[in-house]
């Protein structure tokens, strides 16, 4: 992976073609990713062949500064791969194990390449909270289960532990507002309560708003909306996925309609909710996610 996040290359180059020919992940998967085209990534992985081969770049392990160079790219590629796991984006199941528990293996193994790297601690914090629910999110026909209606029970502590132990490195480190540390956190919030009406969803929704600072994605924003709706309830929420709704990056993107439907059916505007919950049915190409958001459109009524 440092060998192909080369800095001849521009980041998503780097990012684009590691995922494809190192990940194994394919170009619609890479593209959910991105939020941009097929053909955007396709254009990359071309040109970042291209590129490598014209500037004749050796085939080596980088040492000193050029490994230190390509940390932030590695780093993203095995989270990317980690989220293809954890939701995939398209077939008949709703996880894919394997992917998330090597992205866990490669993580723990940049541990021991870069100790004293903060980020690199908090990559690991997130997979191993996140993959603590794995259990927990599908029930007994592989169906979803979301994360208010999981049985916590099922949760694995011992991967809660070692996340909350990485989360703690990493915020030693000096690295608590980097922005693996900070997702890091918002699962360490989830962790940390017992029951779903026990989680904190001010303190989430404010490291959301720091994310956001962080990195400017649309996506966070709409986590942050999410939060926003369980401290303070949907009304507060809805003005701000609605100005989403004119963000080009999430046009395409099934999981704003889903959450604007959600906002409002908790506001009783029923009909709007289905339509929400069918365009959200119709933009997924995961047929698990399609089938439980179909099913939400129904009980709009």
């Amino acid at each position: 992976m440092f060998i192909a996040c080369h800095p001849v290359l521009s980041t998503e180059a780097r990012i684009a073609l590691t995922l494809r020919l190192l990940g194994g992940l394919t170009v619609p998967e890479i593209a959910r990713a991105f939020l941009v085209p097929e053909a955007t990534i396709s254009q990359r992985i071309v040109r970042a062949r291209r590129t490598l081969a014209a500037k004749h770049i050796p085939f080596e392990v980088p040492e000193g500064d050029d490994l230190q160079r390509r940390l932030s790219s590695v780093l993203e590629v095995i989270y990317l791969v980690f989220n293809e796991g954890y939701a995939a984006t398209a077939g008949d199941e709703w996880l894919r194990p394997a992917l998330c528990d090597d992205a866990l293996r490669l993580g723990r193994l940049l541990v021991g390449l870069a100790p004293q790297e903060p980020e690199v601690h908090g990559l690991v914090a997130l997979m191993e909270i996140q993959a603590s629910r794995t259990r927990a999110r599908v029930g007994r026909s592989g169906e979803p289960v979301l994360l208010l209606e999981q049985d916590r029970s099922r949760w694995d502590r011992l991967l809660i532990t070692r996340g909350l132990a990485a989360l703690k490195r990493a915020e030693d480190l000096g690295g608590a507002h980097g922005p693996y540390a900070l997702q890091a956190a918002i699962a360490a919030c989830h962790a940390r309560a017992t029951r779903a009406e026990d989680t904190d969803w001010e303190r989430i929704a404010s490291l959301y708003a720091e994310l956001y600072s962080v990195t400017l994605s649309p996506i966070v924003e709409l986590n942050r909306a999410v939060a926003v709706g369980m401290a303070e309830g949907p009304a507060a929420a809805l003005p701000i996925v609605e100005k989403l709704c004119a963000e080009p990056a999430l046009k395409s993107y099934h999981l704003l309609p889903s959450v604007r439907g959600d906002l409002l059916a908790k506001l009783g505007r029923f009909a709007e909710a289905r339509e929400e919950f069918e365009r959200a049915a119709s933009l997924t190409q995961n047929t698990r996610e399609r089938a439980l958001l179909a099913d939400r459109a129904r009980t709009c009524s």
